[in-house]
C-alpha cells in the first residue's frame, strides 16, 4: 500500500523592474514566480550597483530556473542543475533583501555565486517550500512498538514497509534518523548518535505510522522528535565557486538539501550574523554542515552567527588532496579524486604549487612542486605535469594538495548548539582563531582537528590554532567519527609509529570554560606543541560519563611537548 500526503503552497510575490537601485515604488505588478524577473535584474546589474528589495516573501520555482553544470565539493554530483538565483561574473554588486524570505520550490540550487568579486548578499532568509527531511513526534509507546506522528504538511510515502521523503520530482528512502527532545536538544546515546533506519513501517492513519522497536533501546520518550532522512546531499543552499571578497551579512538558512554554505576555490569570505537557524516548529536546519570551505584561501571570517539543528558540523575548513594513482615519468603523475562527493572541481591550476604528502605517515615532503600543466582526464582523474622532478620516494599511495590554497580562519562570537556530529573542524596550516564562542550540546566533539589521505581526503596540517575564551557546554553525548573528547586532535595516520614529524602543531587551548559531565576534555594524536592552560572546568552528572574517567587521552607514541596545566575546578 502506498499513501501520499502532500502540502499545497500558494505563491504570490513581486515582479522586479531593472534598475541599479530597486525601491518599492518600482514594483509594477504581482507574479507567482519571482525567479525570472529577479534573475534579469541580477544579470543587468552593473559593477558596484545595489539591488534593494522590498521586504516580503519571494518564491522561486524549479520549472523556470536556468540549468547549469558544475561540480560541488562534498555533495552528490548532479547534471543540468536548476539554479534559482545565479550571480555569474558580477563585481561589486550588493543584493539587500531587507529581511525578506526566499522560498525555493523543488529540487534546485537556490543561490549560486561564481566568478564574482566584491559581492554582498544581505538580510535574507533562505528556505525550501518542502523540507528535505521528515520530522515525526513520538506519540505512542507500546511493547516493542513506537507510533510516530509525522508533522502536518510533510510530504512522504509508505511503500513496501519503507518510508520515503517526497519531492516534486523524486522520492528517497529514509535510511537514518536522529532523535531530539522537545526543547530542541539531541537525545544522548550510549553509542553512535545516528539511528540506522531499517525498520518496517506501517501506515496507521493520515500522518500516523508505526515501527516495531523497543523505545528504551533508542532512549526515546513521549514527545521526542525524530528527524528522518535519506543521507543524500543534492545541493547546498548557497554555493560560492571561484568567488573573491564575498560578504554574507544577516543571511539565515532555515533548511537546505545539503550544506548551508559551501565555498570552493574561493578567497576572502565573511559570514557575519545570521546563520543556520531552525524555522519555527522544526528541529533540523541543514541536511549537512552549516558552513563548509573546501580549497579556499585568504581570510575566512565567521562571526556573530547562530548555528543550530544541523545534521553535521557548524564549520569545516579543509583542503582536498588527491591520491597519486601512478607516476608516468619523472615530471608527470596521474592523481585521482578519491571521494565520490568531491570530484571534478579544479584543485590545481597551471603555475600553482603542490604539497606532496606521504600516504602512510601523512607527512609533508619539504620541497614543493610547481605545476607546469594540468590536464583533466575525466571527472575523477587529473594529470599533473611539473616544472621539476617529483620528489624521491613519492609514488602510488601518496597524495598531493594545493599549497597555494589554504585559508586563515576567524571563528568568533558564534553559538553552535543542538547539532549532530561535531561543532567545528579545522584542517589548514594558516592561523586559526576560535574565540568567544558557545558550543552547546553538540552531539559529538565541539572541535576537531582532522586530516586524512584515505577516506574523504580532507587535508591541510594545522600549524597555528588558538582556542580561547569559549564555553563548552555539555558536548560529547554520543559517538561519531573522531569524537573521543570535547576537543579532539585526530588525523588519520596509517603508520604513526614510523612518522618522524607530527601532523598538527602549535595548538593553544586557554581561558575556556568547560561545563560538562564526565568526558575527556582533550585527545591528541599526531600532534606536538599542544598547550592546555588556564581553563575552568565545572563537572556534573547531567549525562552518562564517557571515556573511562580519563580527562586527557594522549595517543602519542612518544612525548611531543604536550603541556597540561592550571585546570581550575
Amino acid at each position: 500500500m502506498s499513501r501520499w500526503l502532500s502540502r499545497s503552497a500558494g505563491a504570490l510575490a513581486l515582479a522586479l523592474s531593472p534598475s541599479a537601485v530597486l525601491g518599492a515604488e518600482e514594483v509594477p505588478r504581482l507574479l507567482q514566480d519571482d525567479g525570472p524577473q529577479l534573475r534579469r535584474q541580477i544579470a543587468q546589474a552593473q559593477s558596484d550597483s545595489v539591488i534593494i528589495l522590498p521586504k516580503r516573501v519571494y518564491h522561486f520555482f524549479r520549472a523556470s530556473a536556468p540549468r547549469m553544470n558544475f561540480y560541488v565539493s562534498n555533495h552528490d554530483q548532479r547534471k543540468d542543475i536548476p539554479v534559482g538565483l545565479p550571480f555569474i561574473h558580477k563585481n561589486g554588486v550588493t543584493l539587500d533583501a531587507q529581511g525578506s524570505t526566499f522560498i525555493f520550490h523543488g529540487d534546485m540550487q537556490p543561490v549560486h555565486i561564481q566568478d564574482c568579486s566584491g559581492l554582498s548578499l544581505r538580510n535574507v532568509t533562505i528556505r525550501y517550500a518542502d523540507p528535505f527531511v521528515l520530522e515525526a513526534k513520538v506519540c505512542g509507546i507500546d511493547e516493542n512498538k513506537i507510533t510516530l506522528r509525522i508533522h502536518p504538511g510533510e510530504r512522504y510515502c509508505v511503500q513496501d514497509g519503507n518510508l520515503y521523503t517526497v519531492q516534486d520530482e523524486y522520492s528517497e528512502r529514509v535510511r537514518v534518523a536522529n532523535a531530539f527532545y522537545p526543547d530542541g536538544s539531541m537525545v544522548p546515546s550510549d553509542g553512535a548518535g545516528d539511528i540506522a533506519w531499517d525498520y518496517h513501517v506501517e501506515q496507521l492513519a493520515e500522518n500516523l505510522v508505526q515501527i516495531e522497536e523497543d523505545a528504551s533501546s533508542l532512549r526515546l520518550e513521549p514527545d521526542c522528535v525524530l528527524v528522518l532522512r535519506s543521507g543524500s546531499r543534492p545541493h547546498p543552499a548557497l554555493l560560492l565557486y571561484r568567488a573573491k571578497d564575498v560578504t554574507l551579512k544577516n543571511v539565515i538558512i532555515e533548511d537546505s538539501q545539503g550544506m548551508g554554505l559551501l565555498a570552493q576555490r574561493s578567497e576572502g569570505i565573511s559570514f557575519l550574523g545570521g546563520g543556520c537557524i531552525r524555522r519555527a516548529g522544526r528541529y533540523c536546519s541543514t541536511s549537512a554542515d552549516a558552513t563548509h570551505f573546501s580549497n579556499c584561501r585568504g581570510k575566512i571570517v565567521v562571526k556573530g552567527a547562530l548555528f543550530e539543528g544541523m545534521m553535521d558540523d557548524a564549520i569545516n575548513v579543509h583542503s582536498t588532496c588527491l591520491a597519486i594513482e601512478r607516476v608516468e615519468n619523472s615530471t608527470s603523475i596521474v592523481a585521482k579524486y578519491m571521494h565520490y562527493q568531491s570530484v571534478g572541481f579544479e584543485v590545481f591550476s597551471d603555475g600553482e604549487r603542490v604539497q606532496f604528502v606521504r600516504g602512510k605517515t601523512l607527512e609533508n615532503v619539504p620541497e614543493l612542486g610547481c605545476v607546469k600543466k594540468v590536464e583533466m582526464l575525466d571527472e575523477q582523474h587529473v594529470r599533473l605535469i611539473f616544472e621539476a622532478p617529483v620528489p624521491e620516494g613519492i609514488g602510488e599511495g601518496d597524495a598531493v594538495e594545493n599549497a597555494d590554497w589554504y585559508p586563515s580562519v576567524e571563528f568568533v562570537n558564534n553559538t553552535v548548539r543542538y547539532n549532530r556530529a561535531r561543532g567545528a573542524l579545522f584542517t589548514t596550516p594558516k592561523p586559526v582563531l576560535v574565540k568567544d564562542n558557545k558550543f552547546v550540546r553538540s552531539h559529538g566533539s565541539a572541535i576537531l582537528l582532522a586530516g586524512d589521505a584515505q577516506d574523504w581526503y580532507e587535508s591541510g596540517a594545522c600549524n597555528d590554532v588558538k582556542i580561547i575564551g569559549n564555553l563548552f557546554d555539555h558536548n560529547l553525548t554520543a559517538s561519531y567519527q573522531f569524537t573521543d573528547a570535547v576537543i579532539a586532535i585526530c588525523p588519520e595516520v596509517r603508520d604513526i609509529a614510523n612518522q618522524k614529524r607530527r601532523y598538527h602543531r602549535n595548538i593553544l587551548i586557554e581561558g575556556n570554560t568547560f561545563r560538562t559531565h564526565h568526558v575527556p576534555l582533550l585527545s591528541t594524536r599526531s600532534a606536538e606543541n599542544v598547550t592546555f592552560n588556564g581553563n575552568k572546568v565545572l563537572w556534573d552528572d547531567l549525562f552518562q560519563p564517557r571515556g573511562n574517567g580519563c580527562i586527557f587521552i594522549i595517543n602519542e607514541p612518544a612525548p611531543q611537548k604536550i603541556i597540561l596545566q592550571n585546570i581550575h575546578p
